[in-house]
């Protein structure tokens, strides 16, 4: 299909500004508060610090998006809006004075994703897409400060990528910066306080892509894949250098099949209100779903994106009837999980129709579901999950839920 089907609004041209440059019971789940001690960290580059990871010089107000990198952005918009329910809000491109690429911004409760398509092989966009295929670039986070937080973790050993700069347009200006993360994704630190566009210089209002909302209402957290020995090397990078703390530690022992095992940390911001778990291979006697990641995705990366709803069984429903798939644990999987779970709001006769799967801790319960990947490589994928006072990540699920990956995995020939 051809980007010139997308009308934007006459009433909003796109502002100007110089593009900027891309540089490269159950198992119990205890979940710790955050603690914060003194520490002697070692920095990406390798420099010891003595950080207080109790100073919160990081305010993150929440995840501002997540940037996907894609071979046909257009054709992924139209994926994310029919399936998903996201509206498209926002377009920039050749029509609005950026010459290497095509970028779509979608929007559904608090949670927007920009999809980008390189617009030739010089691109940096195609090129990430060569070797990766489609997936995350950036998860961007909104910061009230840029340049006071861009010092704070570059000080304390975080990789530049994008030095402080302004994109200023008609309607305000936008400040960020961006910090290099695992393998080619990065972190850009974001503020849009003084803008009031749709969304950032060079982008037109879009108006006639409006998806049909599934009840996705923010982004829960969001995982990474990481190579066998580095999952510390990573979560330390985020205690030390951006000032966050460990949530809960699953162990291999608790992350395990009969086959393959993982290991992961869950890792925090000074509010608790992002998280984002590291996940690294555990020795098995086969290939993990994380090895199988790391195979396909040629490196580490986001392994996927969980997104809150307050009504799972609508949300899955109206997803299921639209096309997109889910996997599914065995049905003996339902048999114990009345006792297992106890007294819940939601019924158990749609839980088991719908493929959700249910854990419960100490404050409350969850329900959650995963989709299978989204793109033809086995790397991203999503998933769903409604909070009932739980804050855990559904440990008594992760033999059910394992055991569902490995048969993909034997289908596609990757176990």
């Amino acid at each position: 299909m051809s980007q010139t089907n997308v009308r934007p609004s006459k009433t909003e041209a796109a502002d100007t500004v110089a593009v900027p440059a891309d540089t490269v019971a159950a198992p119990k789940e205890t979940v710790a508060p955050p603690t914060a001690p003194r520490v002697e960290a070692r920095t990406q580059r390798g420099a010891s610090l003595d950080v207080d990871v109790r100073e919160d010089f990081l305010p993150i107000q929440a995840v501002e998006y997540v940037e996907f990198w894609v071979g046909n952005a257009y054709q992924a918009a139209q994926f994310y809006r029919t399936l998903f329910g996201f509206d498209v809000v926002a377009y920039a491109g050749p029509e609005t004075g950026i010459r290497d690429r095509a970028s779509y911004v979608l929007r559904q409760g608090q949670v927007t994703l920009i999809l980008a398509a390189g617009l030739g092989p010089e691109s940096p966009v195609t090129q990430h897409v060569a070797r990766h295929g489609d997936g995350v670039r950036d998860v961007a986070l909104r910061i009230p400060d840029v340049d006071a937080a861009h010092d704070a973790v570059t000080r304390r050993g975080a990789v530049p990528v994008e030095a402080p700069s302004s994109l200023e347009g008609s309607k305000g200006v936008v400040r960020r910066a961006a910090i290099a993360l695992y393998g080619d994704t990065i972190h850009s630190l974001v503020d849009r306080s003084r803008y009031t566009g749709v969304w950032m210089p060079r982008y037109r209002r879009v108006e006639d892509l409006r998806g049909e909302p599934a009840g996705i209402a923010e982004i829960d957290h969001i995982v990474g894949n990481v190579e066998l020995g580095q999952m510390n090397r990573w979560t330390a990078f985020y205690r030390d250098v951006m000032g966050f703390s460990q949530l809960v530690h699953f162990t291999d022992e608790q992350v395990s099949t009969k086959y393959t095992a993982l290991m992961s940390k869950v890792m925090q911001n000074g509010s608790g209100r992002v998280k984002f778990p590291i996940n690294e291979p555990a020795p098995g006697k086969r290939k993990s779903q994380i090895d199988e990641f790391l195979e396909f995705y040629r490196g580490p990366g986001v392994q996927h994106i969980a997104l809150l709803t307050d009504d799972i069984v609508k949300t899955v429903r109206a997803l299921r009837a639209r096309g997109v798939r889910f996997l599914r644990v065995p049905e003996t999987y339902y048999a114990a999980l009345r006792d297992r779970i106890g007294k819940i709001e939601e019924s158990f006769d749609d839980i088991q129709e719908l493929g959700i799967l249910a854990d419960r801790d100490d404050e409350g319960y969850l329900l959650q579901i995963f989709t299978k990947p989204v793109q033809d490589r086995p790397t991203l994928f999503y998933e769903i999950i409604e909070r009932r006072g739980a804050r855990g990540f559904g440990l008594g699920n992760f033999k059910a839920l394992f055991e569902a990956l490995e048969r993909d995995q034997a289908a596609r020939g990757n176990l």
